[in-house]
């Protein structure tokens, strides 16, 4: 699907601003919109949205088609009549520029038992009916996603392999057993995810009214611990205790000289290919009701990816084994037409995984710092780009640029790479990358907010293959200035990204 000349923003919305101690679907995201308007951007790209489990990372989910409640705003539940006012009077001194989430979880969680008792005591029967309503049309997750956050928080919270092997199995009787013990508690899951979706929902008719799409991201694999491999486990390769057997990663890279051993178990699409795919057709069907435009992460592996025993530590040993290539979009096209995809092409690519891109037509990714290694990869440098790629200076798996630099540049033959190429002394070296960015053919440039404030190694969002310290990130309000946007405007103007006129929300699929 061609993509217009356009560019934007990455920002979580972890990282807005706000007095909850952590960014959420309140005033600092509608604040982050009005500001990509006036910079004049047409695109935001935000990562998983799922609710996140062990590290905190959005690319470990307990669920590919739930909504992560830590984003559900308290003023708007305040606003929406489904919490007292007084429940906000006494917030907690949360830190201003970082998610502390050990004291953040506990928090919101209070304030949530609040609200889902507020609603059940006080509720219009307009409110029921919508409530009512979300049930019903998403009766193919919400269900089983619900019933394992209860058990989950029954059993403690911890992981699912530790349940009893009734349940753990989803022995008939004992679903039943669970579905009548916790039905209030199943209740409130799904009553979070009704709260996360009409506040989604909102703030993306908002940026629709703005002329700005939304970027989303979904990860390949789903993780372990997640509602997903408990409640279809046909779907994945498992022993008969639902233990992995085989987990995804990738091969020693730049990242990590052991690899990335992600702990995902790996798909039958042997099994999937009977169902004609319908999991993860309903997978993006879900996802094209939340934003305009999905990355997925790690495409390269559907055409092939990197298989470990599930035993091994590290992932040094493992193999390569083919996915469902073109059958699995031709399946996905074929239920939903066009589709709106961004390939997240990066790491050990093939001819078979750039064929597999181009045959329908998916942009891929590239990283300019990653044309400034020793050996200057043209792959990575903008005069050997064409227009279907989406350029990035940096994501949120780098360093911002300025501490890219200062750290792993500076003192070596890289920094002369990097500043005769940019034709700079490295003064304002994070508006030197963005400019590279804007000015190449790739027809969407996207950069990190924390480029755009030129911010250093403090503002990194995440280390890949670490386990904790990530995803903490938040800017301050007085940070998004209005002489940012105006020099992010010049620049999309400058390089014919500025929009003509607004672009249209992503109105093809319904939920």
């Amino acid at each position: 699907m061609p993509f217009p000349r356009a560019s934007g923003i990455l920002c979580h919305p972890t990282s807005f601003p706000g007095r909850y101690g952590i960014g959420d679907l309140g005033k600092g995201a509608y604040d982050f919109l009005d500001w990509l308007a006036k910079a004049k951007q047409q695109l935001w790209q935000v990562l998983p949205l799922g609710p996140t489990g062990y590290g905190d990372s959005p690319y470990q989910s307990f669920s590919a088609f739930a909504g992560n409640p830590l984003l559900i705003s308290p003023d708007g539940l305040a606003y929406a009549g489904l919490l007292p006012h007084d429940a906000l009077a006494d917030v907690p001194a949360f830190p201003a520029a970082r998610v502390d989430f050990g004291a953040v979880i506990p928090y919101k969680q209070k304030l949530f038992r609040q609200s889902y008792a507020h609603f059940k005591a006080h509720a219009t029967a307009e409110q029921r009916a919508g409530f009512a309503l979300f049930r019903e049309r998403h009766g193919h997750w919400l269900p089983d996603f619900a019933l394992f956050m209860a058990i989950k928080g029954y059993f403690g919270g911890g992981s699912w392999h530790g349940w009893p092997r009734d349940i753990l199995v989803r022995h008939g009787p004992a679903v039943d057993y669970y579905r009548q013990l916790l039905a209030d508690e199943i209740t409130y899951h799904e009553y979070l995810q009704w709260q996360f979706a009409e506040q989604w929902a909102s703030l993306k008719a908002r940026a629709a009214e703005l002329g700005i799409q939304i970027i989303g991201d979904i990860p390949i694999f789903v993780a372990e611990d997640s509602a997903d491999v408990w409640s279809r486990p046909e779907l994945f390769y498992l022993d008969e205790e639902r233990n992995p057997i085989v987990i995804a990663g990738v091969p020693p890279d730049n990242f990590s000289a052991t690899g990335q051993r992600w702990g995902n178990p790996h798909y039958r699409w042997d099994v999937m290919a009977q169902t004609g795919y319908q999991w993860w057709i309903e997978r993006i069907r879900h996802a094209l009701t939340q934003v305009d435009i999905i990355r997925i992460d790690h495409f390269r592996g559907f055409e092939a990816a990197w298989e470990i025993p599930a035993n091994e530590p590290t992932a040094v040993k493992g193999r390569w084994v083919k996915g469902p290539g073109a059958a699995l979009f031709e399946a996905i096209r074929n239920a939903l037409g066009q589709l709106p995809i961004i390939a997240e092409d990066l790491g050990v690519i093939t001819p078979e995984v750039d064929a597999l891109r181009t045959q329908f037509g998916f942009p891929g990714m590239k990283i300019l710092q990653f044309g400034f290694a020793l050996d200057n990869n043209p792959k990575y440098l903008p005069h050997t780009f064409d227009k279907d790629y989406i350029v990035y200076p940096g994501t949120h798996d780098n360093n911002t640029v300025i501490g890219w630099f200062n750290e792993a540049v500076r003192t070596g033959p890289e920094k002369w790479n990097c500043l005769r190429y940019l034709g700079t002394d490295g003064r304002d070296l994070a508006w030197d990358f963005i400019r590279l960015a804007w000015s190449s053919v790739a027809n969407q440039a996207v950069a990190c907010l924390q480029d755009v404030m030129s911010l250093g190694n403090e503002a990194r969002m995440n280390f890949p293959s670490t386990a904790s310290g990530n995803w903490q990130w938040r800017y301050t309000s007085e940070m998004l200035t209005d002489a940012l946007a105006a020099r992010l405007r010049e620049l999309t103007a400058i390089y014919d990204r500025a929009p003509a006129k607004p672009a249209p929300g992503n109105a093809a699929v319904r939920d």
